[in-house]
């Protein structure tokens, strides 16, 4: 556990007096580490000024996770002059597409801190930004409070709505309330959701059936465009997007496909060329989880140091590799 590893009796006493505005501490930052020994970080942040009144606790956990040495970080959303087409228009290989932001507001503390009068204030502001989306991203925000038990499972069912927080989470305080002022906006297309209140204020989500990368990056893009001028999210250029996970800062872009390689996958090479393009595995049912008939969640693994730009060129060049090498087997 890297918390284990850099929070010292030494270090935790120099930050013993440190108070956040929200009422965090650096006691509260390391709880789920302390609850939880088989975290793989152990910290969680209660808002902005996590990563700046508490960076000496922050700061080294940063740097070993995501390989960074705090040199600055630049935010691109740009595709002109890549390449752009369908990997897989017969649809053989890729199941679908999905890729989504962690956002936080700058002027509120995050889940694990955020006040029930906030997280309220929170809600309307993000439905008034959501109901200035363009048409063609124009849906619905459903609340989780009052929502019937049998759309709410049908909903998860889908992989459209997210379930309480697990117990590293549960640790911070990120389930306080609920499931009051959380909620899913989904267009009426179902391929742009958004989830409010989960482990970050907002989880801005583009996804669709299929491998056109490009149209699911480009929806995510134009989304952010028109959301970006309501609200002001927490951001420096050294840590990117603040989240209340560390391991999430930079971009906080997540870019994956679900993609049907079988016989790629039974090779004992697989773990290797996937991390030599720069590619995390997952089971399909998320992190942890197994894979079923050869079809493996394949995402980006660097989130932070590398523009939205170059996640987008790394998945795209990744997945055109793989679905090679699965036809050349």
């Amino acid at each position: 556990m890297l918390m284990l590893k850099h929070c010292t009796e030494e270090l935790l006493a120099k930050l013993n007096g440190i108070t956040e505005s929200n009422g965090w501490t650096a006691q509260r930052a390391i709880q789920s580490g302390k609850d939880n020994p088989d975290s793989s970080i152990g910290v969680y942040a209660g808002g902005p000024e996590s990563y700046t009144l508490l960076a000496p606790l922050f700061d080294p956990i940063i740097r070993e996770y995501h390989n960074y040495e705090m040199t600055g970080h630049k935010s691109d959303f740009s595709l002109s002059g890549l390449s752009t087409e369908n990997l897989d228009p017969e649809g053989q290989y890729v199941v679908s597409t999905r890729i989504r932001v962690g956002r936080n507001f700058a002027k509120y503390a995050f889940p694990s801190a955020i006040s029930a009068e906030d997280r309220a204030r929170m809600e309307s502001e993000i439905v008034d930004a959501l109901n200035a989306l363009p048409e063609s991203l124009k849906g619905e925000y459903f609340p989780l409070d009052g929502m019937s038990e049998e759309v709410r499972q049908k909903m998860v069912e889908d992989h459209f709505l997210f379930k309480q927080a697990d117990r590293f989470l549960e640790s911070v305080g990120v389930n306080r309330d609920w499931p009051k002022n959380r909620g899913i906006f989904f267009s009426n297309d179902k391929k742009f959701l958004v989830w409010v209140s989960e482990e970050d204020s907002m989880r801005i989500i583009s996804m669709q059936q299929g491998a056109d990368i490009a149209e699911v990056f480009s929806r995510l893009a134009s989304a952010l465009d028109t959301i970006n001028k309501k609200i002001n999210f927490a951001f420096d250029d050294v840590r990117g997007y603040y989240t209340t996970c560390p391991t999430n800062l930079g971009t906080a872009m997540r870019a994956s496909v679900h993609i049907r390689i079988p016989k790629l996958s039974a090779s004992p090479d697989f773990n290797e060329v996937c991390k030599s393009l720069g590619l995390s595995i997952r089971g399909v049912h998320g992190e942890h989880s197994e894979s079923s008939d050869g079809i493996y969640d394949i995402s980006n693994k660097r989130r932070l140091g590398i523009t939205e730009r170059e996640i987008f060129e790394q998945l795209y060049n990744g997945v055109k590799k793989l679905i090679e090498l699965e036809k050349s087997l």
